[in-house]
């Protein structure tokens, strides 16, 4: 068990830091933990296959497409003998994704948290709080749009031709959809958190405002699987609502922040000796 080795509190230096290579192998480490997570999420997944796929395929149902086949019944199609096979450890997957967020995104945090300092630590709980509510957000906006999104795409098909979508791109389209959506939500998070540990200023959000709404707008249309406005606009307004929210914070913070000198030290540095007159 030497691979999943904690660092000691002998690693670490005097300002709470851990040397260059105690941090690769909590890297590593973390990435174990992550890994194992994500293969356990993906057990339960092959297990809850059946009503998991019955909620997956759900916005394909809904769209006319789905009964050209077969009238009355919803029909993806298959293309390969070990295609079934790999559908399911698709799904699995995406259940593993999900289940596993909660210990992923810790992970995540945990390998950043030993380069901050003791002062900067305390919001840890605060924004894997928010972290994982985000990601699962973004995750679930995906899937409700997802049926006006494939409504669109496939609405584009010649009124005599049949669509016969295979199981692995329904599969992929959805997959990609729900995790861009995820990380997508983060994104506004990340402004608070190099915001809190004195990367970014309120003063340098503001000035690139206008640029940044823009390019969350390029994002949204280049990212999205199918590119079709709909999934755009449902991509790019929440993110530009959380920008905007994630300033809101950065202002406040800043503005609360004491204006004496002394209380703008960090819980690492010595406060000035003053001396009486």
């Amino acid at each position: 068990m030497a691979l999943l080795k904690r660092p000691t509190k002998a690693t670490v230096d005097d300002e709470g830091r851990m040397p260059l290579m105690e941090h690769l192998r909590e890297l590593r480490n973390r990435l174990v933990y992550a890994l194992l997570a994500l293969v356990v999420g993906a057990v339960v997944g092959f297990f809850v296959f059946d009503p998991v796929w019955a909620f997956l395929k759900e916005p394909f149902c809904d769209t006319a497409a789905a009964q050209q086949l077969r009238p009355g019944q919803c029909t993806l199609t298959t293309g390969g003998i070990l295609q079934s096979f790999f559908t399911t450890l698709k799904v699995s997957a995406m259940v593993g994704i999900l289940v596993s967020s909660p210990v992923w995104l810790y992970q995540i945090w945990a390998f950043v948290t030993p380069a901050l300092y003791r002062n900067e630590k305390r919001y840890s709980v605060a924004f894997l709080a928010i972290a994982i509510p985000l990601f699962l957000g973004g995750a679930a906006l995906a899937y409700i749009i997802m049926d006006t999104s494939l409504a669109i795409l496939l609405g584009f098909m010649p009124a005599d031709t049949v669509a016969t979508i295979q199981i692995n791109e329904y599969l992929d389209y959805v997959l990609i959809m729900l995790v861009i959506f995820g990380v997508s939500f983060e994104l506004p998070l990340m402004l608070v958190f190099l915001n809190v540990i004195g990367v970014l200023s309120h003063a340098t959000v503001k000035k690139h405002r206008r640029t940044v709404v823009f390019l969350m707008f390029v994002f949204g249309a280049v990212i999205t699987p199918g590119g079709d406005p709909v999934t755009m606009m449902a991509l790019a307004a929440p993110m530009v609502i959380l920008y905007f929210l994630a300033e809101t914070v950065i202002y406040l913070r800043e503005k609360r922040r004491p204006q004496d000198p002394d209380a703008l030290l960090s819980d690492d540095e010595a406060a000035p000796l003053k001396l009486d007159d």
